[in-house]
């Protein structure tokens, strides 16, 4: 399995029912940053979407884009436009659809679909801080094929009320961020990797071959050497070519991956500290405790059962 593969349930992917835009004539909609990710496409028609006031973009039908947490956005047919806010539009609405403009049946409006996508914040932030504000996969790229029958199911289940419509496009949702996510890995091949983080370390033959075995088995008693042979690289080149990817020394990243595993299974079980603190490679539970307090700032018994409480 590979590294991103093995990453992904520790993220806990959910994803919220995605929504509907439809508008013609001229209009400009600002909204608040999501909580963690935003993905959309373009059904029909074309739209400027402009992240944290950077430059817009311009997309077309079949284009899609990702926008990264809690960051403000817009889109609009017209930037000058005067602005009406997008929360409020879907907070009023009456359904998952807002309509827009005097020209519902206009056969050139532009129709947009987009869900939220959210995290464990345990985890979140590994992810999120190897993300640009806005990345945007273009109709006619090879990622834009592959997502086309996602992208034309999504946009059934959004516009008719289906027998288990909610589960489909939450499903669609997830599957359209995975695909953003791969075509903006294949954006930064070899040396570009160093711009994308943890998320192109993940995505380095050497180092993400390092890091797929410090997760599958975080509680061994890994060494620099002992990692550095795995990628089949000299001790000092994988230190460095690691902190330089990740931002983080090997074993420091352990340390991190360790304590928020951890983290995850006090929140969802009833295990003992001691016995969660075995798992990830601890002989004592004070030792395992005085790591968790470093990393996170409290005790292990601080997380027991929060999930869903």
């Amino acid at each position: 399995m590979d590294a991103l593969s093995e990453v992904l349930p520790m993220l806990r992917i959910r994803s919220a029912p995605p929504s509907r835009l439809e508008a013609s004539g001229e209009w400009n909609v600002t909204f608040r940053g999501c909580q963690h990710i935003k993905v959309a496409a373009v059904v029909s028609g074309s739209c400027w979407v402009t992240a944290d006031d950077g430059v817009p973009l311009r997309m077309d039908a079949g284009d899609c884009y990702m926008l990264s947490a809690g960051i403000p956005y817009r889109i609009a047919s017209n930037l000058e436009a005067p602005l009406l806010d997008g929360n409020d539009l879907f907070t009023c609405a009456t359904s998952s659809t807002v309509l827009l403009g005097d020209r519902p049946d206009d056969a050139n409006r532009t129709v947009l679909i987009g869900g939220m996508v959210i995290f464990d914040e345990t985890t979140a932030a590994l992810l999120l801080d190897s993300l640009p504000p806005v990345t945007r996969i273009g109709a006619s790229t090879h990622p834009a094929h592959v997502l086309h029958p996602t992208l034309q199911l999504l946009a059934d289940e959004t516009a008719v009320a289906l027998p288990g419509r909610t589960a489909m496009s939450e499903h669609l949702t997830e599957i359209l961020f995975l695909q953003v996510l791969r075509s903006h890995l294949a954006d930064h091949e070899g040396d570009d990797r160093q711009s994308l983080g943890w998320l192109g370390a993940l995505n380095d033959p050497q180092i993400g071959a390092a890091l797929a075995l410090m997760h599958r088995e975080p509680g061994r008693r890994w060494t620099v050497a002992a990692l550095a042979t795995s990628a089949a690289m000299s001790r000092s080149a994988f230190a460095l070519r690691f902190k330089t990817l990740v931002g983080l020394s090997p074993l420091d990243y352990l340390l991190q991956w360790r304590i928020r595993a951890a983290e995850q299974a006090l929140k969802v079980t009833h295990r003992s500290v001691a016995s969660i603190a075995a798992e990830w490679g601890y002989e004592s539970e004070s030792a395992f405790s005085n790591a968790f307090k470093r990393v996170t700032g409290h005790r292990p018994t601080h997380y027991r059962g929060t999930v869903g409480s």
